[in-house]
């Protein structure tokens, strides 16, 4: 059966009056993928824009989103958790669709957030070279031999690591004398299950980021993208595209998706996220996370084969596709207004776009085409300097490369998941912050940010907060 045809029976049906025509000025982040929602659940919102066939399979997605999944015939749930695996269900690392969370202590392990590893040379179609006995992800959890009634049936799987993180910290003072404490998280890689990390792994810390709009990025022309690049390169910036493996079409293509852009599309991403997190296999990622020396591991019976099937792959990629954005908040303040500007005197905004526009006609989703919106993101890699690498090259990303994050919603993240941290490793506790780990492409306006006076860095940051 074709992967792609689920979604496309459920987005088949549009209301007859459906216009395409995109509007020149459109109201808040993203039109009618907008929605005025400033409380927890405003990540999570359906798009205004969807038929009410399509809010069907919407709420499915979600439902998939939020389920929780358990090891074969063990209590309720979705069968085929695991065998090692890092979280139980999507809405477990993106709390309410947005940030994941960093551990409350020192003991605690990694819970929404991942490490990343690799060793040196090119894996499958240029990506990373996967560690032999761990693969390309540590697992700091795994199945317990349960059967119904928490006796133990079978010898348990051992997890790959406990995986902890601690931080360091540093003062950097600002122009005005002010003084800003930056930490740095240092992972801890305790207990490996089989054998001890060899030299030269590299790794890399990954905390989750919101879900919302993802439907809007994907719809971007990669021709606009490419576009943008030659833009900024007449400004003397270099965003790139990163250049992909694309499971689905079998091909190397732009990457728009993860903090490194290593994923071209949403149905890839989600299947990915399923097998690296929760041990979920899918069609088109087919074997468990179960490398040789890990013996327990691939003898574990799977709930299903695969067990994400098609119809709830193409369900949840069609509650990404179809998520909202929250509406900007704010803009009439005087002060948002004056950090507006601020935002594209320091240059913020040659990689932070403020407006991207949809493909003239977008399948999948259709409502999508022709749609002008503001996440602040040009989706391209940019050298982020030597204080934020993490020396571990995917695809065509170097170790100092990192995909502009969009900055959407940023206001709204803590009051959705509790979470305000910021950048790809949660180091940044607050927007000043992030703003002063950035080098590289970006040393330039961090300069000039670290140049202002209180009362601009305010501005700015209250621009921040409100779009």
């Amino acid at each position: 059966m074709n992967p792609m045809l689920p979604l496309l029976i459920v987005l088949a049906v549009l209301p007859g009056n459906l216009s395409l025509a995109a509007e020149s000025d459109e109201p808040g982040s993203a039109g009618p993928f907008t929605v005025p929602v400033a409380d927890a659940q405003a990540f999570s919102q359906p798009a205004p824009a969807l038929s009410e066939r399509q809010r069907e399979a919407f709420r499915r997605g979600q439902a998939e989103f939020n389920r929780s999944w358990v090891v074969f015939s063990f209590g309720p749930g979705g069968w085929g958790l695991g065998p090692t695996f890092v979280a139980d269900r999507c809405s477990a690392c993106h709390l309410g669709g947005g940030r994941g969370n960093l551990p409350r202590s020192r003991h605690a392990q990694l819970t929404s957030m991942v490490v990343r590893v690799s060793v040196p040379g090119a894996g499958p179609h240029g990506g990373p070279q996967p560690l032999g006995h761990y693969g390309e992800q540590l697992q700091n959890r795994a199945l317990q031999g349960q059967q119904p009634g928490m006796a133990f049936a079978y010898a348990p799987v051992p997890a790959e690591a406990d995986v902890y993180v601690a931080w360091e910290e540093h003062v950097v003072a600002l122009a005005d004398g002010s003084q800003v404490s930056l930490r740095r998280p240092i992972p801890s890689i305790e207990n490996p299950s089989f054998g001890e990390l060899p030299a030269g792994t590299m790794t890399s810390l990954r905390i989750a980021p919101p879900v919302f709009g993802l439907g809007l990025l994907e719809a971007v022309p990669a021709e606009s993208i490419l576009e943008i690049a030659r833009t900024q390169r007449e400004r003397g910036f270099n965003g790139r595209p990163n250049i992909a493996w694309d499971a689905l079409g079998q091909r190397m293509t732009l990457g728009r998706f993860g903090w490194k852009a290593a994923q071209p599309g949403l149905r890839q991403q989600v299947a990915a996220a399923a097998l690296h997190d929760m041990g979920l296999t899918s069609s088109l990622f087919p074997r468990q996370n179960c490398p040789e020396v890990q013996t327990v591991c691939r003898r574990e019976v799977p709930g299903n084969d695969p067990e994400l099937i098609d119809a709830a792959l193409a369900e949840l990629e069609t509650a990404m596709l179809g998520t909202a954005a929250p509406a900007p908040r704010n803009q009439d303040d005087p002060d948002v207004r004056r950090g507006a500007a601020l935002f594209e005197q320091l240059q913020c905004a040659v990689c932070h776009v403020p407006a991207l526009r949809t493909a003239d006609y977008f399948a999948r989703l259709p409502q999508l085409s022709r749609r002008t919106f503001r996440a602040y993101t040009d989706l391209l890699l940019h050298d982020m300097g030597e204080g934020l690498a993490d020396h571990r090259p995917d695809f065509a990303a170097g170790g100092r490369d990192w995909r502009t994050p969009p900055l959407w919603g940023l206001g709204l993240s803590k009051t959705v998941s509790g979470s305000s941290v910021l950048l790809h490793d949660g180091r940044a506790r607050d927007v000043t912050e992030a703003i002063l780990w950035h080098g590289g492409e970006a040393q330039g306006a961090r300069d000039a940010f670290a140049r202002l006076s209180k009362d601009e860095r305010d501005a700015l940051i209250a621009f921040l907060h409100a779009i």
